[in-house]
């Protein structure tokens, strides 16, 4: 190999050698990560699979003795009806993070996409979404979905809807302002004078830069849905007889506190523990996410 053809070789290469590594790097689990998604893991399981978990039917009356002591038989004994309380729990799980999962997936397809687009809307298009939001936004979240389940009916199909409006106003405020900032930039600017469609710059431009932000906003959304199906429920007004959820299972059973009985807090620990090991998780993804874009 001659020198001048050693020369070329190296000017050719140099360019590559400094390329900048665009490589994300892998997701470093940590022991609280670890634990907290195989919480959330046991919570999935329980819910996709509660009707071959239950030894029992979420409403079937097992025990002629109600508030039945914890045996063999009834791991966490009955409640006043004599229904088996385990069961139950793990109904609980697919009714209440079923029904919240659903709420928020439908309150985040309505929000992303009016935020979305009235960003991409400037004038009386998002001025009208942004006023109605703030209207709605002014009303306590607990007390409005009170007042429309009252006068709507507690039905599930209900439930879910109101609780989906209600919750779209905070989804839809982020993602106006998320998409706002993406659609400042430069990127966005060139398609825009290439001529390219609202719908295009949205799909192909903004949304995918804005996932980040909306996974772990869905997370916490998530969490605020729950809960506050978990106080619906304990108030009278959210998941109905007979079906099983862990807001009624701690209003029915909060009588045992006087005897120094633990079942009420079955319940109240499945609530607690989903929602810290979901923030456990999210506060994880956004600092992989933060690290991810420190690298660059």
């Amino acid at each position: 190999m001659s020198r001048f053809t050693i020369q070329a070789t190296e000017a050719h290469a140099a360019p590559e050698a400094e390329r900048p590594a665009t490589r994300r790097r892998r997701p470093r689990f940590t022991v609280p990560a670890v634990v907290a998604l195989a919480a959330i893991s046991l919570y999935v399981v329980a819910t996709l699979f509660a009707g071959w978990i239950a030894p029992y039917g979420q409403g079937q009356i097992v025990s002629q003795v109600p508030f039945d002591a914890w045996s063999d038989k009834f791991i966490f004994g009955t409640d006043q009806l004599g229904r088996d309380v385990f069961s139950r729990l793990i109904y609980g799980a697919q009714n209440t993070v079923g029904i919240a999962f659903a709420t928020t997936c439908l309150s985040f397809a309505a929000g992303v996409t009016l935020g979305s687009f009235a960003a991409l809307s400037p004038g009386w298009t998002d001025q009208a979404l942004s006023r109605a939001v703030d209207v709605l936004m002014a009303i306590p979240q607990l007390v409005f979905a009170l007042v429309l389940l009252a006068i709507c009916g507690t039905s599930m199909v209900n439930l879910v809807l109101i609780m989906a409006v209600i919750d779209s106003t905070r989804v839809y405020r982020l993602s106006r302002s998320v998409a706002m900032n993406v659609a400042a930039a430069e990127f966005v600017q060139v398609a825009e004078l290439r001529g390219e469609s609202k719908f295009w710059i949205l799909s192909r431009e903004i949304l995918p830069n804005m996932v980040p932000t909306i996974v772990a906003e869905f997370g916490m959304r998530f969490c605020f849905v729950f809960l506050t199906i978990a106080a619906l429920s304990f108030l009278g007004v959210g998941i109905q007889p007979p079906a099983a959820d862990w807001g009624s299972m701690v209003r029915e059973s909060a009588t045992l506190i006087t005897y120094g009985d633990p079942t009420p807090l079955l319940p109240a620990a499945a609530i607690a523990i989903l929602a810290i090991s979901i923030n456990v998780v999210i506060d994880w993804y956004l600092n992989f996410i933060g690290g991810n874009r420190d690298e660059r």
